[in-house]
């Protein structure tokens, strides 16, 4: 039996993405506020699009990733980009390479747009070298975005970027909305 990839609309396919979600992340989410991840109390943007893939043993979601299609300004030029976020991968199917699968697919997905000059995705330190072995580079500049109380800097979790063009390595990127 083989893994069968769906990229869906975002919207539209959340009902199937908030049961993976919510046991992944919910109980850094729940956890008190000592012992919970910087990230945690951030407004996340929905995503335009997930990528979905089910385990091939079972019909639960195994992992998902969110893309994004955004304009933003990198050192206040306007450039349309593309994102990657909430990649989520079920406990008990890690290490089987279905977020590579997934993260490679929505890389495909973003690339297929051609306006769209590089992507960026955030991610904790222990996510580093999986990424950066998959081609992405870190941001060294600062990255703005919208939030409830106004628009700050974001850095609950580092930036990285791909390149479909050209991707910047420093500078400003605001993200002109909420991050993901």
């Amino acid at each position: 039996m083989g893994i069968e990839i769906d990229i869906l609309n975002g919207d539209a396919s959340w009902q199937r993405a908030e049961p993976l979600h919510r046991a992944v992340w919910g109980r850094h989410v729940v956890a008190p506020p000592s012992k919970r991840p910087p990230w945690a109390d951030i407004e996340w943007a929905n995503a335009d699009l997930r990528v979905l893939i089910d385990a091939p043993d079972d019909s639960r979601l195994a992992c998902h990733v969110g893309i994004y299609f955004r304009t933003v300004t990198w050192n206040r030029h306007k450039v349309h980009i593309g994102g990657i976020g909430g990649v989520a991968t079920r406990e008990d199917c890690r290490r089987r390479g279905y977020a590579s699968l997934a993260i490679d697919a929505a890389v495909h997905t973003i690339r297929a747009n051609e306006a769209v000059k590089f992507a960026l995705l955030v991610c904790e330190p222990h996510n580093f070298a999986f990424y950066q072995a998959r081609g992405w580079h870190p941001f060294t500049g600062e990255v703005y975005c919208a939030q409830p109380s106004g628009q700050i800097r974001f850095e609950a979790m580092a930036p990285f970027v791909y390149d479909i063009v050209r991707a910047p390595r420093d500078g400003k990127i605001d993200l002109c909305g909420l991050p993901w």
